[in-house]
């Protein structure tokens, strides 16, 4: 890596230059969306979540930081949605993408961010950096008629606009408080409103659900459907499958989990589509606090945790779980203890059982007795996300 590459912040200015890096890297935005992705820019370089590298004047890599909230044992956790990765060919291979990636993750922290996520385009690079498989993303394919037949006509259900975003945002947090959910995004109001004042988007809203969905090539794909109760499941995935005599399948980001399994005639198509993201913790006193835990699971368990990339995670710990919740402190304990780099910490806090990172050598030492507890206090449904950022 030469002397003259430097992490900076983008300004307006830069933007075009990131555009270029990105038509080399993903290939040129699809007409008309170059406006949207500019004024969404924008937002990110006034509010310091967009950083680059430079090479003297010249921007040759860039990332994007969302300011989202991740869903964690059915509580909100802060989290930095990485996106937008780019790199400019011609330095690939030379540490820009590690140098970027480090101020990404030093500015995500000082930005009071305990964790981060990624879709990576590469696992090499994001391993090196701390990360690991967090969860994954699920696109199921239903027969538009099956959807259709599950009746639900006694519920009423009538079109959303923007002004119902609120509402959609009460009835996703309830759903995940009651079900534990660990994964998924909680996205501004501002952008829920955004989505549902899109044309090409359908919204219907019930008492106690809604759901979002929109043409794909020909078949109709749900993006997101909440119901707390049978009878609005069942209504609202027949008003998607009321397209049958177009649309053939149905498409849907969904939990494996989703009750729309156990409800339909026959079961979703064996091809589904799974893409797989990844975690870091940033803070992990914070990340641990945030977060909500296995209710009646009880854990105290000393940690050795060695993480270079942040070094004020290294350390001894005492991991204290109790109640749904969960503290870290330092610890000044010897003796043997449960040992684990960023890479063991992201995917014991994304729900991974001891026995896989113990086999997969990202955890070793402690007393055996303590994975058990582990597994009780982190686990529960399988992480997943809707959204693909």
């Amino acid at each position: 890596m030469t002397d003259d590459l430097r992490l900076v912040d983008i300004t307006e200015t830069q933007l075009d230059d990131v555009l270029r890096v990105r038509a080399r890297s993903f290939g040129l935005l699809a007409a008309g969306a170059r406006e949207d992705w500019v004024r969404d820019a924008v937002e990110f370089v006034h509010d310091g979540r967009f950083l680059g590298v430079v090479s003297g004047d010249e921007v040759v890599a860039a990332a994007r930081i969302w300011d989202f909230q991740q869903w964690w044992g059915g509580r909100r956790v802060p989290m930095a949605g990485i996106a937008g990765v780019v790199v400019a060919p011609e330095y690939r291979g030379r540490g820009v993408g590690s140098l970027l990636m480090r101020g990404v993750l030093e500015r995500s922290r000082d930005k009071g961010m305990p964790i981060s996520a990624l879709y990576p385009a590469t696992t090499v690079i994001y391993r090196h950096l701390g990360y690991e498989f967090g969860g994954h993303r699920y696109r199921f394919s239903f027969q538009a008629a099956d959807l259709r037949s599950l009746g639900g006509r006694e519920v009423a259900v009538r079109r959303a606009g923007a002004k119902d975003a609120a509402r959609f945002l009460e009835l996703v947090g309830t759903a995940h408080e009651a079900s534990r959910a660990s994964g998924l995004l909680v996205w501004p109001e501002s952008k829920i409103a955004e989505w549902l004042e899109d044309e090409e988007n359908f919204a219907y809203l019930a008492e106690d659900g809604f759901v979002v969905y929109n043409w794909s090539d020909g078949d109709l794909q749900v993006d997101e459907l909440v119901a707390h109760s049978e009878a609005t499941a069942r209504a609202l995935w027949a008003t998607v499958g009321s397209g049958a005599s177009i649309a053939r399948t149905v498409h849907a980001y969904l939990s494996p989990n989703d009750p729309v399994h156990l409800l339909v005639e026959h079961e979703a198509d064996k091809q589904a589509h799974v893409q797989r993201w990844m975690l870091r913790l940033l803070d992990a006193p914070a990340a641990i606090a945030a977060r909500g835990f296995a209710p009646g699971a009880a854990a105290e368990v000393d940690l050795l945790i060695d993480d270079p990339g942040v070094p004020a995670q290294s350390g001894r710990w005492h991991l204290s779980v109790a109640d749904g919740t969960g503290e870290l402190t330092p610890s000044d304990r010897s003796g043997d203890v449960l040992q684990l780099g960023s890479r063991g910490l992201a995917a014991l806090y994304a729900g991974t059982p001891l026995a896989a990172l113990r086999t997969a050598g990202l955890v070793t030492g402690g007393p055996v007795a303590s994975d058990r507890l582990l597994d009780t206090a982190f686990g529960g449904a399988a992480p997943y996300m809707l959204d693909y950022f």
